[in-house]
């Protein structure tokens, strides 16, 4: 074989190899796509009312205004949220995180955890006209876990409310719930909140 041969086969040699590299890392980046963004509740997965049709804003980024009581100082900017309501004086809150990792969402959903459990007594400190009082109402095996909590508020110019609030996550990402309305106790939707829990956060990826 003389040179001219030989270095043509040698340019086809490296040529081939360029190609086979160039090849092999396209799948590499086509095989870690963007995550989709985590699924929001539906109006109608929200616990019914009596009375009245729920209705849904439009997913937004960044905090709500105003924040969600007890929770909402440690609401970084990077979250999302969802404001529900219906015809008469109950409304609800979804609010979404995704941290950079599992670990972060797990510290911060025991922060969430931590703030509800103290919820009462923020409210108490915080607003000294106002007699607040709450329930734990347990775990839900959905995911890594959710926890629900209620809290009644009674303000000293007579006005009362009930407030369910639940934090669930999945993976990296962290969910929280608020539903509320005028009455005790005896008014909460336990049962339905509990599901629209669930779904929420079976919902997020």
């Amino acid at each position: 074989m003389n040179i001219r041969a030989r270095g043509a086969r040698a340019a086809v040699t490296v040529l081939t190899a360029g190609a086979a590299v160039a090849v092999a890392a396209v799948p590499a980046t086509a095989a870690t796509p963007p995550a989709d963004p985590p699924a929001f509740l539906e109006p109608a997965e929200l616990p019914p009312h009596p009375s009245s049709n729920w209705y849904a804003g439009p997913v937004t980024a960044g905090q709500p205004d105003p924040l969600p009581m007890c929770v909402g100082e440690a609401l970084p900017s990077t979250a999302s949220h969802r404001q529900y309501w219906t015809e008469y004086d109950t409304g609800a809150l979804q609010v979404t995180v995704v941290e950079r990792s599992t670990q972060r969402a797990r510290e911060f959903a025991a922060l969430i955890r931590a703030d509800l459990a103290d919820c009462a007594r923020t409210m108490m400190e915080r607003y000294p006209d106002v007699t607040a009082t709450q329930k734990y109402y347990g775990r839900l095996a959905v995911e890594e876990g959710a926890h629900v909590y209620g809290v009644h508020t009674v303000a000293e110019w007579g006005a009362s409310d009930i407030n369910l609030l639940s934090v669930g996550r999945d993976g990296r990402t962290v969910t929280i719930v608020k539903w509320g309305q005028m009455g005790t106790f005896e008014h909460a939707q336990v049962a339905g909140f509990r599901a629209t829990t669930v779904t929420a956060v079976e919902k997020l990826h």
